[in-house]
């Protein structure tokens, strides 16, 4: 099993970052290589949770068992409340320090 993390922190290199974990998991598939996923959403990336394309990503991704993160600080600070994020978003305390665990926990780390 490979853990992988997905960072975005600007809300514009949310397509990007989908259509790379797409790609991974369909190589996963082809190779019979299992990947856990998961996206830590902080800084202005927050706001790809308000949007199409996290709203969308969260409901079709999570289908294949991708975890996604949204940091509270960002929340705080870009208005967001908990009601607002699509369902299935996990919110961690602090972005930064959830990179921290998962790394810790053996998890790559990849910024597109």
């Amino acid at each position: 099993m490979h853990k992988v993390v997905f960072h975005i922190d600007e809300a514009e290199k949310w397509s990007h970052t989908m259509g790379n974990i797409k790609n991974l998991l369909d190589y996963g598939n082809s190779e019979d290589e299992d990947y856990q996923v998961t996206v830590l959403v902080n800084g202005d990336g927050i706001m790809g949770y308000l949007m199409t394309t996290g709203r969308k990503a969260v409901k079709n991704l999570g289908k294949e068992f991708v975890r996604f993160h949204a940091c509270k600080n960002a929340m705080k600070s870009h208005g967001i409340a908990a009601k607002d994020l699509p369902d299935n978003v996990e919110i961690v305390p602090a972005g930064v320090a959830d990179l921290i665990a998962l790394q810790e926990q053996g998890y790559s780390y990849i910024k597109p």
